[in-house]
Order: C-alpha cells, then sequence, then structure tokens
C-alpha cells in the first residue's frame, strides 16, 4: 500500500490541478471574475461609484458563472467563487446605492 502512494506523481504548480494539463481560458475567466469581484467590492463602499460597482459586479458575476460552467479543477472553482462572492456583493451594494444607471436615465 505504501508502494502505490509513492507511485503517483506530484504536481508542483498546484495542490487540486489533478488533470496536469493547461488551461488557459479557465485561468483568465478566473482572473476576471477576481479583479472585477475585488473592484466591485471596494467601489461598493463609496455612495457616489454605484455605476462602476453595479456594473462590475453584473459582469463580474456573469463572467464567473460562464467560468464555473466550463471549468475543470477546483483550483479554477475556489477563487471563481471568492470572485463571484465579490461581485454579487458589489452588484447589490451598487443597486442599493444607485442601481445600474443611477440617475442617467429615469
Amino acid at each position: 500500500m505504501a508502494q502505490a502512494m509513492r507511485s503517483r506523481p506530484r504536481s508542483s504548480v498546484s495542490l487540486f490541478a489533478t488533470d496536469g494539463r493547461p488551461h488557459p481560458l479557465q485561468d483568465t475567466l478566473v482572473a476576471v471574475t477576481v479583479a472585477l469581484g475585488a473592484l466591485a467590492f471596494v467601489t461598493a463602499m463609496f455612495h457616489s461609484l454605484h455605476l462602476i460597482s453595479s456594473w462590475a459586479g453584473l459582469v463580474g458575476f456573469i463572467t464567473g458563472g460562464y467560468g464555473l460552467y466550463i471549468s475543470a479543477t477546483t483550483r479554477e472553482r475556489f477563487p471563481l467563487l471568492v470572485g463571484m462572492g465579490a461581485a454579487g456583493l458589489g452588484f447589490f451594494l451598487g443597486m442599493a446605492h444607485g442601481g445600474l444607471f443611477g440617475g442617467v436615465i429615469s
């Protein structure tokens, strides 16, 4: 049994990337979702930045949803969920502060 455990290849890149293949589209969606989620979350703290917060949150949530749909490993899913949570929170706070069009369209 110890021999079988030793023969399993170890990945030095990531703990949860078990398939050993590159995923450039998924990695790009992870980066975009986390960046938009952080932008939406930070700008949601300021009442006057509700347009940025609500739009960044909406786009980040859609991007993260598509990323989850095509994701292949846990290494991709975890930051997508964190980014989607931040984007969702930023989106809802942006909507509460004035919405997607906030005064531009009555």
